[in-house]
């Protein structure tokens, strides 16, 4: 096949660089043979031959995915080219007030190359692509310039550390490839010593102009920050809360990976001032529009990178394009300069919950926060710093032993966490899986679907492995020694808090593929199903858990089953479990409804099992539903007594913000779904033009019934 070259200028470049160029070497335009290809391929098709195998598809590039196929558009091919070109500058003009407003484009293009890396884009393609960062020693004569990329190299660090560390890379593959760029420079440590004095420098210049406005006398001698009198407030303005906003950030991720969340609270105050900073930047703007692009509007200037609406200089995002993976180099698209500040402005809400946690040492605390976190889709950087807050040298917080942790969640008494039993192989197992789910739960939720699926399968078996270990451990100790019964106690309760996390990881696994939007409306009534029966499953093992306390030890003659099935009808039951018994009687009302309207309306009918297996469970859904009727669903109406239980419950949760929006988000559902219930029982047999659709309009994991006629 005959070699294919690009031509570029002067130059011809060989896109196939492993045959040489010579004398010898043959070119031939191969355009017209790759168009009839073209026209010839489908979508999904490609050209085989045969030194191309299944292998070397799996491994070919998908054309026009900037991650993967990223073009051979290219202005310069090295910095050093770049820099002989004029392409950076310094000074970046004769001009002072325009030398000012270049600068202010600079910053605002890296915010939004910034913003395009958290998205997960190659750092070489977006922060990287400003040459004055790739050419450190080039910026020390321009003191705004060289402070600037100092805290914008020490930043970076500061977040591809805290992403490595935590793995949270794993989702992003290109965010901490740094390729071998300038990411530590000597120096960068002392950054906010040096944007400390150019901030001061600004500072006294914006005071004197004000002065010298208001007609007052300067006792000091100040150059101003550029020539024109007029625009001196607002250029000074503009580069202060900038500056600002960067020193307050790289104060706000460095204090967040302090050991034991030590510097939460100082992170907090500068979370504070970001969000002022940030303001004063957008409100700039205006400002900044009206000296570059008077009377351009608002959607002209929405895929701008820079509040003037003016290309940045010292900027090429073709130019590491060779460094960001082995495939033809392609630019990225920079997301613009509002979008940016709109994405700040997202991330820092995110790391304010997290500077806001109480580090609740109750593992039940823990996994409460993280499901709640998670509703706001945090952003990857955000989630790593979760992470790593939550999970430090292998201890809760950096500070809190797993098993300590474990003996805690399982209701034992304190001396139980320094028992000889937690050095056994197979408790130091489960600390690791309980270390491995804090960390799935930081991960994005598709991620985070996906991972729960595969140790649910392990909290299975370390259950069973923990049984056989325990047995094996309690039957050594002598039946006179003392040890006997805390031993016995403490394997008994650690068997049953596995157990509830085992089904509390399933219930998550089940209830994010609603979020997800992975079940099609036949697949709802087995869906349900399945939430039913590890809810009550669920219900049944936190409550044998808290039966060690003695407010509810008379409980312990009741059966099991009973104990949740009748869970609406005794008040003796604590709130945590009548909160759990709600969501039950949600699942079951809406399994049987869905399973009424399949066997008298022949809609909604199911697609099979669950999963690949036939599982035992499957046909046990089979038969519980095979019978259902809509006359004797209004009898026993499942919504009526959700509605009933969630009412009882709001004085119990009255002080939990939480726990309350969520009773009013069941009372909600259950109020619809009783009502659709009633229409469908009396009109459903003699109407036919009754229509019955599902919508999550009040509950993202329980639908509401709405009834209408076609």
């Amino acid at each position: 096949m005959a070699d294919v070259c690009e031509a570029e200028g002067d130059r011809e470049v060989p896109i196939c660089p492993s045959i040489p160029s010579g004398e010898q070497t043959v070119w031939a335009d191969a355009s017209s043979v790759l168009q009839l290809a073209c026209n010839d391929l489908r979508d999904g098709e490609l050209i085989h031959a045969e030194n191309f195998n299944l292998f070397a598809a799996m491994s070919a590039l998908e054309i026009m995915d900037p991650k993967m196929d990223s073009g051979m558009v290219r202005t310069y091919y090295s910095v050093d080219e770049a820099i002989e070109y004029g392409a950076a500058p310094i000074p970046l003009s004769f001009d002072k007030t325009v030398d000012v407003q270049r600068f202010i484009d600079i910053m605002d293009h890296l915010l939004a190359c910034e913003a395009t890396w958290h998205k997960g884009c190659s750092l070489a393609q977006t922060v990287f692509s400003c040459l004055y960062l790739l050419r450190p020693d080039r910026t020390s004569s321009h003191a705004l310039l060289h402070s600037y990329c100092r805290v914008i190299r020490a930043t970076c660090n500061a977040v591809v550390c805290t992403v490595s560390d935590t793995r949270t890379n794993e989702e992003e593959d290109l965010f901490t490839m740094t390729h071998g760029l300038p990411l530590k420079v000597d120096g960068d440590d002392k950054c906010l010593t040096m944007l400390h004095a150019v901030e001061e420098t600004i500072a006294r210049q914006l005071r004197a102009c004000k002065a010298t406005l208001s007609k007052k006398r300067v006792t000091e001698d100040i150059e101003p920050l550029q020539n024109n009198p007029d625009m001196e407030e607002g250029f000074c303005k503009s580069l202060l809360c900038r500056l600002r906003f960067r020193k307050h950030f790289y104060h706000v991720v460095t204090n967040m990976k302090r050991p034991q969340g030590r510097g939460l609270e100082l992170a907090k105050k500068h979370i504070a001032c970001c969000f002022e900073e940030l303001e004063s930047m957008i409100k700039s703007a205006e400002f900044l529009k009206s000296i570059s692009a008077p009377g351009t509007s608002e959607d002209g200037m929405k895929n701008e990178t820079t509040a003037t609406g003016c290309q940045p200089v010292g900027f090429d995002s073709t130019l590491n394009s060779r460094l960001s993976a082995p495939t033809p180099p392609r630019a990225i698209e920079t997301i613009s300069w509002k979008k940016a500040a709109e994405y700040f402005q997202k991330l820092l809400h995110e790391l304010d919950i997290i500077c806001s946690y109480s580090l609740d040492p109750v593992f039940e605390g823990v996994l409460r926060f993280v499901v709640e976190f998670q509703k706001f889709q945090p952003e990857l950087v955000a989630r790593a710093h979760l992470q790593h807050l939550l999970v430090q040298d292998g201890k809760l917080y950096g500070r809190d032993s797993v098993f300590a942790v474990i003996c805690k969640a399982s209701l034992l008494p304190e001396v139980a966490k320094n028992h000889d039993i937690q050095k056994n192989e197979t408790v130091v197992q489960l600390g690791q899986l309980l270390i491995t789910l804090l960390r799935v739960l930081c991960t994005n939720i598709s991620w985070q679907r996906r991972k729960l699926g595969k140790i649910l399968q392990d909290w299975r078996i370390i259950h069973v492995q923990l049984e056989l270990a325990f047995r094996k451990e309690c039957g050594d100790i002598s039946a006179t020694s003392s040890n006997e019964n805390i031993c016995m106690k403490i394997c008994r309760q650690i068997l049953i808090w596995v157990e509830e996390q085992t089904y509390w990881i399933a219930s998550r696994f089940l209830m994010l593929g609603f979020e997800l939007d992975l079940y099609s409306t036949g697949e709802y009534c087995m869906v349900y199903w399945y939430m039913y029966i590890i809810l009550i499953k669920l219900a049944e093992r936190t409550h044998m858990r808290a039966m060690t306390s003695n407010e509810i030890s008379k409980k312990k003659g009741k059966k099991k089953r009973d104990l949740v099935k009748d869970g609406g009808k005794d008040n003796q039951l604590p709130p945590a479990i009548l909160f759990l018994q709600c969501h039950v009687y949600l699942a079951e009302g809406l399994t049987m409804m869905l399973a009424a309207l399949r066997n008298e309306q022949k809609i909604y009918l199911s697609t099979g099992p669950f999963n690949s297996e036939h599982e035992v469970s499957y046909y046990s859904f089979e038969e519980t539903t095979a019978h259902a009727r809509l006359s004797s669903l209004s009898m026993y109406n499942c919504f009526k007594e959700t509605q009933r239980i969630a009412k009882e419950l709001r004085s119990s949760f009255s002080n939990d913000f939480d726990k309350m929006a969520e009773l009013r988000r069941i009372e909600q559902v259950a109020e619809h779904n009783s009502v659709a219930l009633s229409l469908i029982s009396r009109l459903g047999a003699v109407d036919a033009s009754l229509k019955v659709q599902f919508e999550f309009s009040h509950h993202p994991f329980f639908a509401s019934v709405v009834v209408k006629r076609s």
